[in-house]
């Protein structure tokens, strides 16, 4: 195997991450699987960060034996004693996130500074789960009846399993493992096999801040290795991000074997441009939703909605083509890079692939990222912000997520036909319009068919106290992440009620 070229470029793991290890009953173990793969930094792909042999099926029953065997003695942990875990986590945090934020720079491509935005966004969901008391808190009545009374308590489902995507190494991992395990749960993380080396590091904090051996785990793997977790006897809950065809076969089968589960899909993200929005503060949160983390994540916008006639509609899309443009393509720990690489030579090719189809399907290509120019990182994942134009609904760069640096701009007259436009997606993660109308942000909020809106926002991303989900083919379940709804989706309510004899009320009343 390949090891690290410069070890002063992975500055963010310890013996296990960097490595890729297994982590089963607390002993940090080698994969026996049949399958190798060599994690490559996107910025030169000769530089190879670590090697990962992923787990054998074996060691994925062993894993999660093991944290069904730790859940007895976690659950009857008191929480505030799981939640001074998750504070030592957070300080564990707080001390490493200069490593980390270069792990995730290093495995998934991102700038530094996003890296750390990332960060400090995983950061809001431990804090949100070190309040774990009061979140649990349930609700009680005396005498619903003569003598009786009732009371509703929340209790951990069981042994948990967090599939994430590549593109969040750090925050969406947080996301999943703070709020189950503050509610009581063990946690198995499954990480994303293009970027596993984050994941792998925060579990190891984690068990570092306190938990028994078994309450967390990972294992490393690929598809193979998710399907056996998802089907195990022990496993309860099911969290997943991904794509939506992955998605909605992770809910399927999921619930097939009596599993909880929600399972986070894809986006089609729109960017509506009023005529009255204000282009100068417009232009610079539409240039990072689109091409920010070159476009790997789920909040990203992809179709950019140009209203008006078409002499408004030409200054919009005018001035985001050049600005776009000016870009400057580089290693996400160079100082003066704008935009960083695609996570790896497949997801390059598979984006390149894209982009020849939206030519030949007739979109106008005026902005072309397939030949970028890096000299110092030749042998980077880089591409180009690439911008099509008069994209109709039906081709498939307006249709499908492509997720990578390519923009798809559609027309629209009026507000109307852009509500009517952007709802025919079949997608409904996010939606973002600029204007300075109130009455007609009030008219969108209410008819755009998604789960998370942003007026004058390009990436609304909701805070950690706040649920995370979309409508429609990018999410499957009831329950979305974060905020109350994670803490209703790792538990189940219990209501007890309850009478005590000889402890009846006088006939005439108590004096």
């Amino acid at each position: 195997m390949s090891t690290i070229a410069d070890p002063d470029r992975s500055r963010a793991t310890s013996s296990r991450s960097a490595s890729a290890l297994n982590l089963i009953g607390g002993a940090w173990v080698e994969g026996r699987g049949n399958t190798n793969r060599d994690i490559c930094n996107p910025a030169d792909t000769a530089e190879v960060l670590a090697p990962v042999r992923e787990a054998a099926p074996e060691q994925v029953d062993e894993a999660c034996a093991a944290a069904a065997r730790a859940f007895p003695g976690w659950r009857a942990t008191p929480a505030p004693d799981r939640a001074h875990v998750l504070f030592k986590f957070r300080d564990f945090l707080e001390k490493n996130s200069s490593d980390l934020a270069h792990s995730i720079v290093c495995e998934n491509g991102k700038l530094l500074n996003e890296a750390h935005g990332s960060l400090r966004r995983g950061l809001d969901v431990v804090e949100f789960a070190c309040g774990i008391p009061s979140q649990l808190m349930g609700q009680a009545l005396t005498d619903i009846s003569r003598d009786v009374d009732c009371q509703a308590i929340r209790e951990p489902v069981g042994v948990v399993v967090g599939i994430p995507p590549f593109n969040f190494p750090a925050l969406i991992p947080l996301w999943m493992m703070s709020v189950a395990v503050a509610c009581g749960n063990t946690f198995i993380l499954k990480p994303a096999e293009k970027a596993p080396l984050t994941g792998t590091r925060l579990i190891e904090l984690f068990a570092e801040a306190g938990l028994p051996p078994g309450v967390v785990g990972v294992v490393q793997g690929s598809k193979e290795v998710s399907e056996r977790l998802i089907t195990n006897l022990h496993v309860q809950a099911v969290s997943f991000v991904g794509t939506s065809a992955v998605a909605e076969s992770v809910y399927r089968t999921a619930a097939a074997h009596d599993k909880r589960v929600q399972a986070h899909g894809g986006a089609k993200n729109h960017l509506i441009v009023l005529a009255d929005a204000d282009l100068e503060r417009t232009l610079p949160a539409l240039i990072q939703s689109c091409f920010g983390s070159a476009g790997q994540r789920c909040l990203a916008g992809s179709v950019l909605v140009a209203v008006g006639d078409r002499v408004r509609q030409d200054a919009v899309v005018d001035v985001f083509i050049r600005s776009a443009g000016e870009l400057k393509l580089g290693d996400g720990l160079e100082d003066t890079a704008t935009l960083c690489p695609v996570v790896n030579r497949k997801e390059e090719k598979r984006i390149r692939a894209a982009i020849e189809r939206g030519v030949t399907e007739g979109a106008r290509l005026r902005l072309d990222g397939r030949s970028p120019t890096v000299p110092h990182r030749p042998r980077g994942c880089f591409l180009g912000p690439t911008v099509f134009d008069d994209v109709a609904p039906e081709m498939f760069v307006g249709r499908e997520e492509i997720f990578g640096p390519v923009v798809s701009v559609m027309r629209a007259p009026d507000l109307d036909a852009a509500i009517t436009l952007t709802n025919r997606s079949r997608y409904g993660n996010t939606v973002s319009l600029f204007t300075q109308s109130g009455a007609a942000a009030r008219i969108f909020r209410e008819r755009i068919q998604v789960g998370m809106l942003g007026i004058n926002l390009g990436v609304p991303a909701p805070m950690a106290f706040f649920p995370f989900g979309g409508w429609k083919n990018s999410f499957y379940g009831d329950l979305d992440a974060q905020g109350a709804d994670a803490v209703a989706f790792y538990t189940r309510k219990k209501v007890i009620s309850e009478r005590w004899f000889g402890a009846e009320a006088p006939k005439d009343g108590w004096i």
